[in-house]
């Protein structure tokens, strides 16, 4: 699904991929992301929206940075650097634990609460061990963050993978958001999808065997 996004912002001619590139590819691959947003209706209406976007609004995105302030711009002062920990190319000192969020939410990626990689390789977080989360080029700061939530509210239900619904929940828990600025245009009001979301989620539960609480 991550990949996907990626591959949006390649074809858009976006620099970044950001909230609503996940937001397309979260909805083109997720039954249950696509259950929580509403009937057939209204997801033909926002993914006809989605699909517009290299030929409509889209275009007075590119070229620009997406930040709601989910991540702040402004650095911390810096500190010594630790000659036993890496170092990126622009000089950065990278958070131990940390990984590219390009492969880090992957909904059929098990999570890892020390942001290691799962047993098949696949890096699964977006957050060092400090819960800092690392901006790399190819990521909006707000998409960052959203990934980086996904993983957080999937360890917080004790999942062993981070769902599309949690990356869903991430994307809509941010009003400035590009992803939300495409459903409330779309006549998707953001604000409604939390308590569907989680009623696909126990749904979910619930045909797993669980009981819903």
């Amino acid at each position: 699904m991550v990949a996907g996004a990626r591959r949006r912002a390649v074809r858009d001619g976006d620099r970044q991929t950001d909230t609503a590139h996940l937001l397309h590819a979260l909805l083109e691959h997720d039954p249950e992301a696509r259950a929580a947003v509403g009937g057939p209706q209204r997801l033909a209406r926002l993914l006809g929206y989605l699909v517009q976007r290299s030929i409509g609004y889209g275009l007075r995105w590119q070229g620009s940075v997406e930040d709601s302030g989910a991540i702040p711009l402004v650095p911390p002062p810096a500190r010594p650097v630790d000659p036993a920990r890496p170092v990126d190319p622009a000089g950065a000192v990278v958070p131990t634990g940390a990984v590219d969020p390009a492969v880090a939410v992957d909904p059929a990626g098990p999570v890892d609460p020390a942001g290691r990689a799962g047993p098949d390789g696949s890096a699964v977080s977006a957050a060092g061990r400090d819960g800092s989360v690392r901006d790399t080029a190819g990521w909006s700061p707000a998409a960052s963050a959203a990934l980086a939530d996904a993983r957080a509210r999937a360890l917080r239900r004790g999942a062993p993978r981070v769902s599309g619904t949690d990356l869903l929940a991430a994307l809509v828990a941010d009003p400035r958001s590009r992803a939300v600025e495409v459903l409330e245009r779309a006549g998707v009001p953001a604000r409604e999808l939390p308590p569907r979301i989680e009623a696909v989620e126990a749904a979910e539960y619930a045909d797993r065997g669980g009981a819903a609480c």
